[in-house]
C-alpha cells in the first residue's frame, strides 16, 4: 500500500500516453504548434506496462489513460488489454475528447476499458469550433453515442467560461441526464498555456444558474473524488470541481505519469522524478523506489489557493488535467 506523508492512501495512477492533441482548446494549449515529442523519447507501451505492474503490485487499483488525446496513439487498445489481463478487477478508465471515439469504442471496450470521461463544453457547433480551434462537435457527439452503445460508462466534463459557453450549463446537464451520463462542471484552471483573458464560472455561480430551474441537495464529497456532488429531486447527480477550494486536495489519492516517464506527485507541480531510466534497463526495484519516493514527497496541496496563489506553469496537455 502506498501512503503519503499526510496519511493519504495513493491508489490512483493517471497515465498520459501522449502529449499530442488534435484540438487546440482555449483553456489548455491554443497556441501550441501541431508538433510532438520524438517517438524515441516516449516509453513504449511495453515499458509503460512494466511500470503499471509495479504500481498495481504496490496497491494502485485505479488507472486512467490520458493525453494529450490518448486515441492519437496507435494500438492503444493493446496497451489497455495488457493492463486488464494483468489485473481484470482494475478500475480502468480513459479521458478523451471523443473525436476519434466512434471508430474505436468497441475495440476499447473489448480490451477491458470500463469507463470514459469526455469533455463536452458546448452543444453548439460554432462555439465548439471557437473553443477547440476546429469543427469538432459532430464527431464528438457521435463518439459519445457509440461509447454508450457498446456499453462503456460515460461521464461528461464541462468547463464553463463567461462570454463563451456559460449559457449552456443547463443544456449540457440535460443532454447528459437524458443519456444516463453524469456531468461535472470544472472551474477553469488558470495556466500559462491558456488563452489570455479567459474568465471561468465559479462553483457558486454554477449552482445559482442550476438553482433557477432545479432543486437539489448537497451530498458533499464522494470518497477521494475531487468533485462535490449534488442530487436533484429525481435522483440525478451532478458534480462540481473547485481546484481553488480548500477541500480540493484534502483526500487526493492520485499521482501522474507522463509518456516520457516522469512521475508527478501533484497536478499543479512541475516537480517530478523519472522512472524511464530504471524501466529501460529492467531495474524494477529502482522504478519501485522512485514510485515510493514520489508518493512520500507528495505535497499536501497545490499552490492555487490563498493569498500567494500562482498561475500554474504546468502543461496540462502533458498530464491530462
Amino acid at each position: 500500500m502506498l501512503i503519503d506523508s499526510y496519511d493519504r492512501v495513493v491508489d490512483y495512477l493517471r497515465v498520459s500516453v501522449t502529449e499530442r492533441c488534435n484540438f487546440r482548446c482555449q483553456y489548455c494549449m491554443p497556441e501550441k504548434p501541431f508538433s510532438w515529442v520524438p517517438k524515441e523519447n516516449l516509453l513504449s507501451f511495453e515499458e509503460l506496462f512494466e511500470f503499471m505492474k509495479v504500481a498495481i503490485d504496490e496497491g494502485v487499483n485505479k488507472i486512467r489513460i490520458t493525453g494529450g488525446e490518448p486515441l492519437l496513439r496507435e494500438d492503444l487498445d493493446k496497451f489497455i488489454k495488457m493492463i486488464y489481463d494483468y489485473k481484470p478487477s482494475i478500475d480502468l478508465a480513459m479521458t478523451t475528447n471523443a473525436f476519434l471515439l466512434k471508430g474505436t469504442a468497441q475495440r476499447l471496450k473489448d480490451a477491458g476499458l470500463k469507463r470514459i470521461n469526455v469533455s463536452i463544453d458546448t452543444l453548439k457547433p460554432q462555439v465548439a469550433q471557437d473553443i477547440a480551434g476546429k469543427d469538432v462537435l459532430k464527431n464528438v457527439l457521435e463518439g459519445v453515442e457509440e461509447a454508450l452503445k457498446v456499453g462503456l460508462k460515460v461521464k461528461v466534463n464541462m468547463v464553463p467560461m463567461k462570454g463563451m459557453n456559460a449559457d449552456e450549463i443547463i443544456d449540457v446537464l440535460e443532454y447528459s441526464k437524458e443519456r444516463g451520463m453524469s456531468v461535472r462542471f470544472i472551474e477553469y484552471m488558470e495556466n500559462a498555456y491558456a488563452k489570455a483573458g479567459l474568465t471561468g464560472v465559479k462553483a457558486k455561480e454554477v449552482l445559482e444558474i442550476l438553482g433557477k430551474k432545479y432543486e437539489f441537495s448537497d451530498d458533499g464529497f464522494d470518497g477521494a473524488s475531487p468533485s462535490r456532488y449534488y442530487t436533484m429531486k429525481d435522483g440525478y447527480r451532478f458534480g462540481i470541481i473547485e481546484p481553488y477550494g480548500d477541500d480540493f486536495c484534502k483526500q487526493c489519492n492520485r499521482i501522474r505519469l507522463t509518456a516520457e516517464g516522469n512521475l508527478i506527485p501533484c497536478l499543479y507541480f512541475d516537480e517530478a522524478m523519472s522512472i524511464a531510466e530504471s524501466i529501460k534497463r529492467g531495474d524494477i526495484k529502482g522504478a519501485a523506489a522512485v514510485l515510493k519516493e514520489v508518493v512520500r514527497t507528495k505535497p499536501e496541496k497545490n499552490r492555487w489557493g490563498g493569498d500567494d496563489a500562482e498561475v500554474s506553469s504546468r502543461a496540462f496537455y502533458e498530464t491530462g488535467g
